[in-house]
């Protein structure tokens, strides 16, 4: 019997599965290297291949909706009190706010110590290509707003709104929840669609290489190294920037409040942060950000609520590079500004940002719209930044990634919503993340969750 029993204590499966997906990200790192290469010896050809990459972050969102569906209803459904998850949101959005002003101030004094755009000049090339930025789709704070809500249940899994799923999310767990035993069944089957939705992702991210290769190829071969050279300071400047919030803000809150080390932290977020590297889009890392901090051992709630919405509201790198490319463009331009013309458009953008998604492109077209409502005379001066601006959103979306991380940590030692134990577990690595699935096997039962309230079901007892 023993030695019947050992084979099957200690199959040899779980670990080919995290060899072979360990390959898939070694091949990653190669698809970048050689993405690289070809954007540097071929950059027309380079350009063209574009369609890959975009084709690969298309395919990770189609799968957000389904997954933050799924995580808030069985996060909430199986709370017995509602009042918890309104302090987990409140909490949340306090804490955005903060450390978007936060980042907000960081880049304010960089950016005034390197006044990185001194002595550039402006021509009417430049000035046309910051004009077609303003062109992009940018709502104001009531069309943001009102954005939330979508026309038809339905059709807040067809848009490419976070928030209209998380709005439609929310209401299906508090209905859930009213329901009581009656919901049960629901509950269940929600859980089968999401270990659904996950195998399906886990099988997309077999695409992840190919996606790297297009996506870094396009990025170099339409930059190249001239405007790498000419905007350095400004890129440079930015990514320290972005390196000092994350390591010295960030790492000694989670120190503080959570007492992790944050290179640990982001030791288990490797992956992660791979993906992101090699896409340019946070959101390409969003699902796998949502079942990673699930094993890590923050209740669902916690996890359903801060991270979709960090996605919209807590844009730290985007903050970051607002406010130094507003500074950059305005010495450019020959007319700096006065800390006194500084603080209320970095306030303007601030609120402005609310709308921007963590997709490619999105920081350029919020900035382009702030600075043509607020301060329109700087419009001209966007051009600049147009040939780097896919390389600085490497830098804003790892930021923004490291952020709503953190803040997911942070907000579930608040709230005591944080198995501690297993934290130190899974980051030591004793209990593994499945990436065949992206859920643990525990998350069968999902009306039973103790460690999310302590409520005992009256059905069971």
């Amino acid at each position: 019997m023993a030695a019947a029993s050992s084979p099957d204590t200690a199959p040899a499966a779980p670990v080919a599965k995290r060899d072979r997906t360990h390959y898939l990200y070694i091949a990653v790192i190669i698809a970048v290297a050689l993405g690289i290469a070809v954007g540097l010896a071929a950059p027309d050809f380079a350009v063209e291949l574009k369609p890959i990459g975009t084709g690969f972050v298309a395919l990770i969102k189609m799968m957000i909706s389904p997954i933050i569906f799924c995580t808030i209803v069985l996060g909430i459904g199986s709370v017995r009190k509602a009042a918890k998850v309104g302090a987990v949101g409140g909490i949340a959005l306090v804490y955005f706010l903060a450390m978007s002003l936060v980042a907000l101030a960081i880049g304010l004094v960089v950016g005034n110590i390197l006044e990185p755009g001194t002595g550039l000049a402006v021509t009417d090339a430049i000035k046309d290509a910051g004009h077609a930025q303003v062109d992009a789709e940018a709502k104001d704070t009531t069309e943001f707003l009102l954005g939330i809500i979508p026309t038809t249940i339905v059709s807040a899994f067809t848009s490419e709104s976070v928030l209209q799923t998380l709005l439609v999310a929310l209401l299906a767990g508090f209905a859930l929840q009213a329901m009581g035993n009656a919901g049960e069944p629901i509950l269940r089957g929600v859980q089968h669609i999401q270990r659904l939705v996950f195998r399906i992702l886990a099988m997309v991210m077999w695409a992840a290489p190919i996606g790297a290769f297009g996506a870094i190829a396009a990025v170099t071969g339409s930059a190249g190294l001239d405007a790498l050279k000419s905007l350095a300071v400004l890129m440079l400047g930015f990514y320290v920037t972005c390196f000092l919030f994350v390591f010295i803000v960030l790492g000694a809150l989670l120190r503080i409040v959570a007492g992790l080390n944050i290179l640990t932290f982001f030791k288990y977020l490797g992956r992660e942060f791979l993906l992101i590297l090699s896409t340019s889009s946070s959101e390409s890392a969003l699902p796998r950000l949502i079942a990673k901090m699930e094993h890590l051992g923050v209740s669902k709630p916690v996890v359903g609520i801060t991270v979709p919405t960090g996605y919209s509201f807590n844009l730290d790198g985007t903050m970051i590079y607002m406010t130094m490319a507003s500074l950059f463009i305005a010495d450019a331009m020959g007319t700096p500004m006065s800390i006194g013309e500084q603080i209320p458009l970095l306030l303007f953008l601030l609120v402005a940002s609310k709308g921007a998604a963590g997709v490619t492109g999105a920081g350029l077209a919020t900035l382009a719209g702030g600075l043509q409502s607020h301060k329109p005379a700087l419009v001209d001066g966007i051009g600049l930044i147009v040939g780097i601006d896919r390389f600085m959103s490497e830098a804003r979306a790892l930021t923004n990634f490291a952020g709503n991380a953190v803040a997911t940590v942070l907000i579930g030692t608040w709230t005591k919503e944080i198995d501690r134990g297993r934290v130190d577990q899974v980051l030591a690595g004793e209990i593994p993340f499945d990436e065949k699935t992206l859920l643990d096997d525990h998350d069968a039962e999902p009306v039973e969750v103790p460690e999310q309230g302590g409520e005992k079901e009256l059905a069971k007892a």
